[in-house]
């Protein structure tokens, strides 16, 4: 897009302006903008070492069918636990026999209770003003029917499905420690699966942990992004370094963890923490829960940055990253490409390293990352640097402050396969080969 020099305005400034309103349409109702952006400016530790390719190590060559790698996943785990999950109709994984009420009336429930729905759990998420309410269909109801026939008692409820997300990313073979250090007083938030908190590289951060009633279940995937927010070793930095890490674990080594209603407690716990920026590497489809949680924490000036997900560019779009208002990640190459595996649409705001990346792998060491899972907490951690505080204002201006020092790639200005462009190439190092 050509934009003419004003008598009034310098080139900086329009450019900053028509970020700015991009990134307010983006924050709205999260449609495709047209911005030239310009040239990074970021100041970031750069990798002192070299690191050899592994002959496990994920590659392009080497995958499956970019749209297949989270279905075959999903099906598995439906496989292995029929007794906890099944199918939504799309094919989506859930919890079995359970749905979601979003704030119902009380005359609602009565009648569903009347009806034999049992009531399993009830919470009030005072800092999202949302009521979440669990029930289980009479018996010998699926969980689709009970699901109309709760909408035919009141065709206005929200319900649905409790969906469970899953990671969008993979990490491989392991590998020797990576990037220098950069120390900050930021605070970023994590939900996720479980810590190694005994790793060399998160050892000595400042953790503040959430969910599992306290117990540790560390996982890879969890591990891997809070490495790439905190992690400080000695030859090894996240983009974060320094930072305090609120981490809830929603799946606590559960194969029926990482529900919808255990997002939105995590997320009211993160507003409660006053936690502006919070990572969400995890995947899956619309659901009106998460939906509204979402929608509250953007009311309230929160960031959540989130995976696009590795089902293919001709895939239908994931949430919670096709929300408005969420900061949709993509993930590149070293060469600036985008993975083929990556999700395209108007909800990529941003591109980061996502391929070849040294990661903290639980149990010990580190191992090579690879999909947009390990992209978002880069443009997570940069974000965190700029708004320390909830904030509508402050994250349409992190946002902006953002977009106008990417790289853009592919078509000029926002486009659907990198959003406003590249950010963090030099926060965090892949291993050259």
């Amino acid at each position: 897009m050509h934009m003419m020099r004003s008598s009034r305005l310098p080139v900086p400034a329009v450019r900053q302006a028509v970020c700015w309103a991009a990134i307010a349409a983006a924050l709205c109702c999260a449609a495709p903008a047209q911005a030239q952006l310009g040239l990074p400016r970021l100041r970031l530790p750069s990798l002192p070492v070299e690191l050899p390719r592994l002959p496990g190590a994920l590659a392009p060559e080497a995958l499956p069918n970019p749209t297949s790698l989270r279905l075959t996943s999903v099906r598995q785990l439906l496989r292995d636990h029929p007794d906890l999950l099944e199918a939504d109709p799309a094919g989506e994984p859930m919890r079995r026999q359970e749905l979601l009420l979003v704030s119902p009336a009380a005359a609602l429930v009565d009648a569903a209770v009347a009806l034999g729905f049992v009531v399993l759990r009830e919470q009030w998420l005072a800092e999202l003003a949302l009521r979440q309410l669990v029930l289980r269909p009479p018996p010998g109801w699926s969980t689709a029917e009970a699901l109309e026939r709760l909408r035919a008692l009141e065709p206005q409820v929200e319900a649905d499905f409790n969906h469970v997300y899953t990671r969008s990313g993979e990490t491989s073979a392991s590998v020797s420690a990576a990037p220098g250090s950069a120390a900050t007083s930021r605070r970023v938030g994590l939900i996720d699966s479980g810590l190694d908190r005994q790793h060399a590289a998160l050892r000595d951060a400042d953790l503040r942990t959430w969910g599992c009633n306290d117990v540790a279940a560390p996982s890879p995937h969890g591990t891997a992004v809070a490495s790439l927010l905190v992690g400080r070793d000695v030859k090894f930095a996240g983009v974060a370094a320094g930072s305090v890490l609120y981490a809830a674990d929603i799946y606590c080594g559960q194969p029926a963890g990482g529900a919808a209603e255990n997002i939105a407690s995590a997320l009211a716990w993160l507003a409660r923490e006053q936690v502006a920026v919070v990572n969400i590497s995890l995947v899956g489809p619309a659901n009106r829960l998460l939906e509204r949680a979402v929608q509250a924490m953007n009311r309230k000036g929160h960031l959540l940055v989130a995976a696009v997900g590795n089902d293919g560019p001709a895939a239908p779009p994931l949430y919670p990253a096709a929300y408005p208002g969420v900061v949709g990640v993509t993930a590149v190459t070293s060469a600036r490409r985008v993975l083929p595996e990556a999700a395209q649409g108007p909800q990529v705001m941003f591109a980061a390293p996502g391929a070849d990346l040294a990661v903290a792998q639980a149990g010990g060491g580190y191992s090579w990352a690879r999909g947009t899972s390990f992209a978002a907490p880069i443009v997570a951690g940069l974000l965190a640097e700029r708004l320390r505080a909830p904030d509508q204002a402050g994250a349409a201006a992190a946002l902006a402050h953002l977009a106008d020092s990417a790289i853009d790639l592919g078509a000029p200005g926002r486009d659907p396969v990198y959003g406003f462009g590249l950010v963090g190439e030099h926060a965090l190092m892949a291993p050259r080969h």
